[in-house]
């Protein structure tokens, strides 16, 4: 086989995109370890609401719920910096109920970690399929 100039390149921009995705996903499992003190994350308990299509990615609704949580925080998988936004509930929220606009790089995964009362830990994710970019893209 006979690798052609164009193929090169091709190579090179597979290579320069790889490398770059793998520091935002170390990111985010860094980001969540700290969050959550390198604890068990389970699943259920929480729900993560948002688009399935964002027609446009820098304003991106979304809305987590988390019935007797402490602490919610969100991770966009793919943007550059993925830390999106954290909410804390006092003993007294009426709600433990948090809904913003994010901006997102691309189409990606959103995840939503919640700290409940108890000290336990669930996760959900949705992926949001972005068709104009935002941050930039």
């Amino acid at each position: 086989m006979e690798l052609t100039r164009r193929d090169t390149l091709a190579l090179g921009a597979g290579a320069a995109a790889a490398a770059l995705a793998l520091p935002a996903f170390g990111a985010v499992e860094d980001s969540i370890a700290t969050f959550t003190g390198g604890a068990a994350v389970g699943d259920g308990g929480l729900t993560l609401t948002t688009p399935e299509i964002a027609e446009n990615g820098n304003t991106v609704p979304i809305e987590v719920d988390a019935p007797g949580a402490a602490a919610i925080m969100v991770l966009a998988s793919g943007n550059p910096t993925p830390g999106v936004a954290e909410f804390k509930f006092g003993p007294l929220a009426a709600a433990q109920r948090a809904s913003v606009r994010i901006r997102l790089a691309g189409t990606q995964e959103v995840i939503a970690i919640a700290k409940m009362a108890d000290g336990s830990f669930v996760r959900a994710s949705n992926t949001v399929k972005v068709t104009i970019g935002g941050c930039g893209g």
